[in-house]
């Protein structure tokens, strides 16, 4: 075997060195895990150690977000995974997009039927073509939460009529930059809705932790 063969392949320690700086919590043994699981199948060497790939790295990095940042189940990240054309992973291609069935968002987001029948019935999640998107994963899981303190959907009807006129303010303002039908125009709308969303997203928490500490008279 060739020495450029040989750097092809990492060994297990040498994963884990390439992942703790974004995952400090990840351990031998949660990769082991992931492998009993069948999420990855690295190679194994004619002693019986794992030989990893660049790309078994990258597709442990999508496993690790989707759990981390998506709270996703195992079982739903092994079936968006198998449905993705095999093929190497370029370092710039996201995740696949989440697109969950009925059954995956209610396990994913630790709701119930009941919750999400509810979310659907006032507007707060919605399904496209029968599959629900990561926002209303985030949503769910959201309204999941807060049901913990005795919030259900129906009170969080004001959360959405705000977020609506929010919506509409930066309607207004990327409106004329649409008009203009330049070559560019869609990108710089996007950019000034971004900003925009992020600007009203600090000035909403501001304005409610200043309530809050109303409401504890502080």
């Amino acid at each position: 075997m060739s020495a450029q063969a040989v750097r092809a392949f990492m060994s297990i320690g040498e994963v884990l060195g390439q992942l703790q700086a974004e995952f400090p919590d990840v351990t031998v043994s949660k990769i082991r895990f992931l492998e009993g699981e069948g999420l990855i199948e690295p190679q194994r060497s004619p002693s019986g150690y794992r030989k990893f790939t660049y790309n078994d790295v990258e597709r442990l990095r999508y496993i690790l977000r989707a759990q981390r940042d998506q709270y996703l189940p195992l079982r739903v990240i092994k079936d968006q995974l198998d449905g993705q054309v095999a093929r190497p992973q370029s370092v710039s291609d996201g995740p696949p997009a989440v697109r969950l069935s009925r059954d995956e968002l209610i396990e994913a987001a630790g709701i119930d039927e009941e919750t999400l029948a509810e979310m659907e019935s006032f507007g707060l999640v919605a399904p496209v073509a029968r599959r629900y998107d990561g926002e209303a994963l985030e949503i769910a899981r959201s309204v999941g939460a807060l049901a913990r303190f005795g919030l259900r959907a129906r009170h969080l009807r004001a959360v959405r009529a705000l977020v609506e006129r929010e919506a509409g303010l930066i309607e207004q303002a990327v409106a004329p930059v649409l008009r203009r039908k330049a070559t560019g125009a869609i990108a710089e709308a996007d950019e000034t809705a971004r900003e925009m969303s992020g600007l009203l997203q600090e000035l909403h928490n501001a304005l409610l932790r200043s309530s809050v500490r109303g409401v504890l008279g502080q």
